[in-house]
């Protein structure tokens, strides 16, 4: 008998004896929820080390060596938001501006941005190795560097392409510089300069995004390689049953991309509309609805923006490029007035028949100098809420604002769900998101590059920029 009580003992002693598994951060009693699934993990420990999840366990008989310890007391998990359509741009004079912003960003709880084309790439760059380096305290930035458009396009620090061998270069430039997808936009592009570069890229192996010019189809933009469609105004023309007639009268010159939306509005049906969501789901196209920024621009004459918060923390020369949008939506008459507000409303309803026709959607806020009104960080929650209250569940808003865009940057490997070996940059939420997606502004805690920060932590982020 008293072999046996020492046998016991020795076990006992020599389990006790074990030495704990060590992690910088471990998180007790949490509600993991698993994006890719929907469903809730309940009663979780998570453990990081150097950035990445070391461990996601229900086994709280294992003991733990950590150097910080976070009781989450059964708040929600999810992987930091990623905002997958910003801006940095406004020229050399808007450059300290520009990185003002960067805290926004993380006040709201932003680890990863996608950064859609603008005029100051190098200064981007130098941000990505100072976040990286642990020098600077940022999201993760992808970048697509100068936007691909045709000669005297809109936005300063495009490179023009109207020949075969311009679109070779240009794409074989973006590749050299680093960028990490090409942006396409449409305000001087040629048809074929456009599907150039796009069949290029497709062959080069690099991601593509962007608008596409009224004198392309929809099908032929996707068959050439086009890897998002940014805004609806492409899917809305793909969808109306006079789409050819369109491009053709727009390539004739007898119509333009605005005069031609009540038209294309007018001319949908459900079999064309089937036609085209089933186009982009096959060919694996992400869509990313903006629908946030529209609803904005939409209403600009009539509501008031004096006294919003984020006025206080975006700098005044960026303020005063809103000045542009603004002038246009006063100056405009009724009947383009109401045009823009049915195609908001139109945009909406787009929303659910993709998700449901099984298209992968991605969330981008378009925020940037420029773009009235639309502020870094908050603007992101505000696509979430848009999403939702036009008929997307709330997991998939999730979806589109972690793990989708991962997918679409083909970094998922890493980034975009909550796994062993993935990265630890994670919210915890006070409440539970995919009952209420404004649950995504109630952050208690982020953690981003093995930091953790707190909401005060968060909110003197913010604070950190506002104007004096």
């Amino acid at each position: 008998m008293k072999a046996r009580i020492l046998l016991l003992f020795a076990a006992i002693l020599s389990y006790s004896c074990q030495p704990k598994e060590s992690v910088d951060i471990l998180i007790t009693h949490a509600e993991v929820i698993d994006v890719e699934t929907g469903e809730i993990l309940s009663d979780q420990m998570i453990g990081i080390n150097d950035g990445t999840i070391a461990f996601i366990s229900g086994d709280y008989s294992k003991s733990y060596d950590a150097k910080e310890t976070i009781e989450a007391d059964g708040k929600y998990v999810i992987p930091g938001l990623w905002d997958m359509h910003i801006h940095f741009r406004g020229g050399e004079e808007l450059i300290e501006e520009n990185e003002n912003l960067i805290p926004l960003f993380l006040a709201n709880g932003i680890t990863g941005v996608r950064e859609a084309g603008g005029d100051m790439t190098n200064k981007i760059f130098e941000w990505q190795d100072a976040i990286k380096a642990g020098t600077m305290v940022g999201p993760k930035i992808f970048t697509s560097g100068p936007k691909l458009d045709g000669p005297g396009g809109t936005w300063a620090g495009s490179i023009p392409v109207t020949t075969q061998e311009e679109a070779v270069k240009a794409v074989d430039s973006l590749i050299n510089l680093g960028s990490d997808f090409v942006k396409l936009y449409d305000s001087r592009i040629s048809r074929d300069a456009y599907i150039w570069i796009l069949e290029e890229a497709k062959r080069r192996g690099i991601k593509t995004s962007g608008h596409m010019p009224f004198s392309v189809m929809l099908e032929e933009a996707v068959n050439a390689g086009l890897g998002s469609v940014e805004h609806l105004y492409y899917v809305l023309k793909g969808t109306s049953t006079e789409e050819q007639e369109v491009t053709n009268d727009v390539i004739a010159g007898k119509a333009n991309f605005w005069g031609s939306m009540n038209r294309l509005m007018a001319t949908t049906s459900d079999v064309q509309e089937q036609a085209a969501f089933n186009l982009l789901r096959d060919n694996g196209t992400y869509v990313v609805p903006t629908l946030y920024i529209g609803n904005v621009l939409t209403y600009l004459k009539e509501v008031d923006h004096s006294d919003d918060k984020y006025l206080n923390y975006v700098g005044d020369g960026i303020i005063d490029t809103y000045q542009g949008r603004i002038r246009s939506a006063l100056n405009a008459n009724d009947d383009y007035t109401q045009m823009r507000i049915n195609l908001n409303n139109t945009f909406v309803n787009l929303v659910p028949k993709l998700h449901e026709a099984g298209v992968t959607l991605l969330a981008g806020s378009d925020c940037g100098a420029s773009n009235s009104y639309v502020y870094p960080g908050e603007s992101l929650h505000g696509e979430l809420k848009a999403l939702v209250d036009a008929g997307l569940p709330e997991i998939e808003a999730i979806k589109a604002a972690t793990i989708n865009g991962a997918k679409f940057l083909e970094v998922d490997d890493f980034y975009g769900s909550l796994k062993t070996g993935k990265s630890g940059d994670l919210l915890i939420l006070n409440e539970n998101p995919l009952e209420d997606i404004t649950a995504t502004q109630d952050i208690s805690r982020m953690v981003l590059q093995g930091k953790t920060y707190t909401k005060a932590d968060m909110d003197a982020m913010l604070e950190s920029v506002r104007k004096r």
